[in-house]
């Protein structure tokens, strides 16, 4: 079991809920649209946010921003110790740094100075694509995956380091553009040290390649008992990285949140649009935040017998569309009305559960 840190407040490791991140994508700068990103995020269910800090305007617009948001915030900071520094004076929650491009030993050490001194953590975040080439570290166990070990052997340069000058209030992240790299990196790690996992598959690409890319790695690191934060990265609107990271969760049985919806992939028996009815009631339902379980079927034969343990959920028959409650059918309807009747029971048990 990971150790337990404390992030503005709030508790990851040591057995606490595995948390979702994501990242503003707007000029830090701009306190105005930053703020309200970040309250978009906070309602769709973001529970730690992530800022860019690459200059000093940035830095100082922490301060300003952490006055309007509910949640943790965490600097990310590349190149200029400094900027850590000043976003630490400016309240910021964590740091997030790669050691090697901060540069000299005395400038990481100074970042730790001012982390001890206001008592926040420090993701060490070692990426595959910015592995420096002067690995002095021997790893004494290996994985089959050389990049992996690369990985794991800089960022234990780096946790030696930290230790070496008492800091261990340490979160680490071991991101790679592939799943296989990234989850034996991540394997690695927890084996040889107890710090806090932040989980990522790094620049995982678009909606549609990147949540499978997302789901697969981290799905894996997850199912073994590996993470305690994650962050879906996507090229997209920052709230998809949300939905998608807790239907991860939900997937892997780590956290039970939201609406998840079950439905036939359709055939010829099919009887009513599944597709339509699919994606029309997963967009109304996709940040519900309680769990329950809808199922959409085709025909008789899925439904309601192996969606009977769904909350409720719909199916065709050739003259008729059924709604059912765990797996009782409580109405019929015409096939062309099936689906605003559906709706409207759908908002009565999301109503009940309130």
């Amino acid at each position: 079991m990971t150790n337990v840190v404390n992030i503005g407040g709030v508790k990851i490791g040591g057995g606490n809920p595995v948390l979702v991140q994501s990242m503003t994508n707007t000029e830090t700068f701009n306190i105005k649209k930053t703020v309200e990103q970040i309250k978009s995020l906070e309602k769709a269910g973001c529970e730690i946010i992530r800022v860019s800090i690459p200059d000093f305007e940035s830095a100082k617009a922490i301060k300003a921003i952490k006055k309007k948001i509910k949640i943790p915030l965490v600097a990310d900071i590349h190149f200029d110790y400094k900027l850590a520094i000043e976003s630490i004076k400016n309240g910021a929650d964590k740091i997030r740094i790669n050691p090697g491009n901060i540069g000299s030993e005395e400038k990481v050490l100074e970042i730790i100075k001012a982390a001890k001194k206001a008592r926040i953590p420090i993701r060490i975040g070692v990426n595959a694509g910015s592995l420096k080439k002067d690995i002095k570290y021997e790893l004494k166990i290996k994985s089959n995956n050389e990049i992996s070990d690369k990985m794991v052997a800089s960022l234990m340069e780096h946790i030696e380091f930290f230790e070496k000058n008492e800091f261990y209030n340490i979160v680490v992240s071991l991101k790679a553009a592939d799943v296989p790299t990234t989850v034996e990196a991540y394997r690695l790690i927890s084996k040889i040290r107890n710090y806090p996992l932040h989980l990522g598959i790094t620049e995982a690409g678009t909606i549609k390649s990147g949540v499978i890319k997302s789901a697969v790695g981290l799905g894996i690191l997850l199912y073994e008992g590996i993470g305690d934060t994650i962050r879906v990265s996507l090229s997209d609107d920052p709230i998809e990285e949300i939905y998608t990271a807790y239907r991860i969760l939900d997937a892997t049985g780590k956290r039970k949140y939201g609406v998840e919806i079950i439905s036939c992939p359709t055939c010829a028996r099919t009887e009513i649009d599944v597709i339509k009815m699919s994606k029309t009631i997963e967009e109304k339902v996709r940040f519900i935040k309680r769990p329950l379980k809808v199922a959409i079927m085709g025909c008789v034969v899925n439904g309601p017998g192996e969606a009977k343990e769904a909350d409720i959920g719909v199916t065709g028959s050739k003259n008729a569309g059924i709604i059912f409650k765990n797996g009782k059918i409580i109405k019929k309807a015409a096939k062309n009305k099936i689906l605003k009747i559906f709706e409207k029971e759908l908002q009565k048990l999301i109503k009940k559960g309130e």
